[in-house]
């Protein structure tokens, strides 16, 4: 999306590096990796944190190459499904904020347009949850909707 909301270029060749295996230097086994997994999830931990948990404390670079399952597979197979994706959780954290922000200082019209770019970015995320059957399809968005979700 480097174009969308600016005129500037994407950053060139900007992917992970090529990786199939996992690391020998990883102490935790397969079983392990996806009790933490569950654990932390019981915990209330999102997809995303979990992992940044694993990489920092328990040297676990990426789960799928460790257990050949996504994050998301391990949470599903052991019914803890989240209830929306994280990171449309996380576009709406921002939006919220964003609107704080606006209540306070009426006349930030860069802050307006910011909010509007947001919002944007959830209804195309919206559209792409509802057409994969992510999302149900009578599911819409609102500031007010989002604030009651993220609460």
């Amino acid at each position: 999306m480097a174009k969308m909301h600016a005129r500037r270029r994407g950053k060139s060749a900007s992917a992970k590096p090529l990786v199939t295996e996992n690391p020998e230097w990883v102490t935790m086994s397969k079983d392990e990796i996806e009790q933490k997994v569950v654990k932390l999830a019981k915990e209330g931990m999102s997809a995303s944190k979990i992992g940044l948990v694993l990489r920092d404390q328990y040297a676990v670079p990426s789960v799928r190459l460790a257990t050949g399952k996504t994050m998301l597979e391990i949470l599903e197979g052991n019914g803890i499904k989240p209830a929306l994706p994280d990171d449309m959780v996380a576009l709406m954290r921002r939006a919220i904020n964003v609107n704080l922000h606006m209540q306070e200082n009426k006349k930030d019209m860069a802050t307006n347009r910011s909010l509007q770019l947001i919002e944007a970015k959830i209804r195309r995320l919206v559209k792409y949850y509802k057409r994969n059957d992510i999302l149900p399809q009578d599911w819409l968005y609102s500031l007010k909707t989002a604030e009651l979700l993220i609460e």
